[in-house]
């Protein structure tokens, strides 16, 4: 499968692209992300590639810049330009390297590098599924009928090849400007001030709009997939989804929002069997368990209320910084987005009580597993202000006939089981009845993620450590023949708060003598044990991936 993104800068579509990459590649697909936009940063100015003298040029007009004896660049608000606004000369020689003119639908000769520089991309990518990959993601703007049209037409040539495109519109006048606040700490502007910056940006922004057209008819009468998501997920629109992967795609996005929240993931207190070295079974807790449970309780409390404070502050931060944007800076968003409403002191006004609104809700739910352990420790949770769910999905993983066992005796009554499971964790099935894999862990859990991903507000997963493994490598991106390997003892609370650019990880350790928790390096807390026995060239294959059995996974 190709999936093509659609859309305007600053519209979201880097968000979806990692978040959808992450999914696809925690359900078992080998999924890659090809950006045009780092490939066109590599060819150079307007003229593709600098030549060695002007290097140096451009490096010595930077210099006297730096000393002032050289104003920023008229043309693109960065020092060392030519100051000329015409498209053809657009700044080529400007540290910016692509400044907004380079974005000019009148610029020829740059539109025939950018357009290059896709079907280049675009190269790549069907040569990385020849090779064996399953989805790959163009992501670039292709806002333009001609663009999209030049795609469909390569693909025509390509056998078992499905083709999407998914498009972001955005109309949401606060969100684009966070993300133009956000663009402006790009590869494109390292080095150049916020302000220039900015301005340089919503100058390409404006040069975008006016050859940008939506996807429709042009589309729809080659017959071709695609999904509109509006305003993160507020509205969408499907058409012509036919396959299973495109179906995946179409559902998890739909469950997308940008809320403030915190997924907190803990494993139990201990249990009796913890305490005795067994695995599985459903006992109830010891003494230290209970202790954690009641700490767990006390802990979430004050997090749920530091929480509600820091995203306060952190809305007055931004509210302040998009109103000192909106007061002065004209034409903060197309023309077609604003209906004609200019950027005034009424709509920075509007934008600071819009932006406070948006506190934390209040809502806080704990999810445990059916399981005696998970439940008795989310016991001491206020009823009135928590509501706990047991939901079965998060059991932990079922190990069959090794049910209640140490992993001494595993070894000795089930040897080949044993050393089976060594040599590969994740595909490795438990014997017996309902015995399970990671692999079947993750297929388990999939729709657990997507309404992880549809909630609105904060949620604490108590759960076992098999579930812990399979949701941190979900949130944090870790690989799934990692996941298995991930060392989480008891004790741990791992916090993810999605943000733009991906999830931020915080983790606490609970600490009894203090009967309290610490937090501490998150990076240090996620270790990965890796086994000192390593599949040899003559071992059997793993079991097939869950994705490869039980569906048809097409290209």
């Amino acid at each position: 499968l190709v999936v093509v993104m659609v859309g305007l800068p600053a519209r979201g579509k880097s968000y979806i692209v990692k978040k959808l990459k992450r999914y696809l590649s925690w359900l078992g697909f080998q999924t890659k992300i090809f950006n045009v936009g780092d490939r066109r940063r590599l060819a150079g100015s307007a003229d593709e590639y600098e030549t060695a003298a002007e290097a140096r040029g451009r490096l010595q007009r930077r210099e006297r810049a730096d000393d002032g004896r050289e104003a920023p660049c008229s043309g693109c608000s960065s020092p060392g330009g030519s100051g000329d606004n015409d498209a053809a000369a657009q700044c080529a020689q400007c540290d910016t390297r692509h400044s907004s003119a380079f974005f000019d639908p009148d610029n020829k000769k740059a539109k025939q590098i950018r357009e290059q520089v896709a079907l280049e991309v675009f190269e790549d990518l069907l040569r990385w599924l020849q090779a064996g990959g399953q989805i790959a993601i163009h992501d670039a703007t292709n806002s333009t009928i001609e663009r999209r049209q030049a795609l469909i037409s390569r693909l025509k040539s390509e056998t078992d090849v499905n083709l999407m495109f998914v498009e972001s519109i955005c109309n949401d006048r606060d969100i684009i400007n966070r993300n133009i606040k956000l663009k402006t700490h790009s590869p494109d502007y390292v080095g150049i001030d916020p302000d220039a910056a900015e301005a340089d940006f919503r100058a390409r922004l404006r040069n975008y709009e006016r050859a940008y057209r939506t996807i429709g008819a042009a589309e729809e009468r080659l017959d071709v997939q695609y999904c509109k998501i509006i305003d993160v997920g507020k509205k969408v629109i499907a058409y012509n989804i036919q396959g299973f992967l495109e179906s995946q795609v179409v559902f998890y996005l739909m469950n997308m929002n940008l809320e403030p929240r915190v997924i907190y993931i803990t494993r139990h207190g201990e249990s009796e069997d913890n305490a005795a070295g067994r695995i599985g079974g459903d006992a109830s807790l010891s003494a230290g368990g209970e202790q954690y449970a009641r700490a767990l309780a006390r802990f979430i409390d004050r997090r749920r209320l530091d929480f509600a404070v820091e995203v306060e502050e952190y809305n007055r931060q931004v509210a302040q910084s998009l109103c000192s944007t909106a007061s002065s800076t004209p034409g903060t968003c197309s023309e077609a987005e604003s209906a004609g409403a200019h950027s005034t002191a009424a709509d920075a006004l509007r934008l600071e009580q819009s932006l406070l609104s948006r506190r934390v809700q209040p809502g806080f739910e704990v999810w445990t597993s059916m399981l005696k352990r998970t439940m008795e420790t989310a016991e001491y949770f206020d009823p009135h202000i928590y509501r706990v769910k047991n939901i079965k999905s998060l059991n932990e993983i079922y190990a069959g006939k090794c049910e209640g066992m140490t992993y001494q005796e595993i070894a000795r009554d089930f040897p080949e089981e044993f050393e089976a499971r060594q040599l590969d964790k994740f595909y490795y099935r438990y014997p017996g009845i309902g015995g399970e894999s990671y692999a079947d862990v993750v297929l388990r859990l999939q729709q657990v993620i997507v309404e992880l991903e549809r909630i609105r507000h904060s949620v604490l997963l108590v759960t076992h450590r098999a579930m812990a493994r399979t949701l941190l490598a979900y949130f944090m991106d870790i690989p799934t023949t990692h996941m298995p390997d991930m060392e989480l003892p008891l004790g741990y609370v791992y916090a993810c708060e999605p943000r733009p650019f991906g999830n931020h990880l915080r983790v606490w350790r609970y600490v009894p003598h203090l009967d309290d928790f610490e937090e501490i390096d998150a990076a240090a807390a996620l270790r990965i044990r890796y086994p000192q026995t390593l599949p040899s060239s003559t071992s059997a294959p793993p079991l097939p991936s869950p994705a490869e059995t039980a569906y048809s996974a097409r290209n």
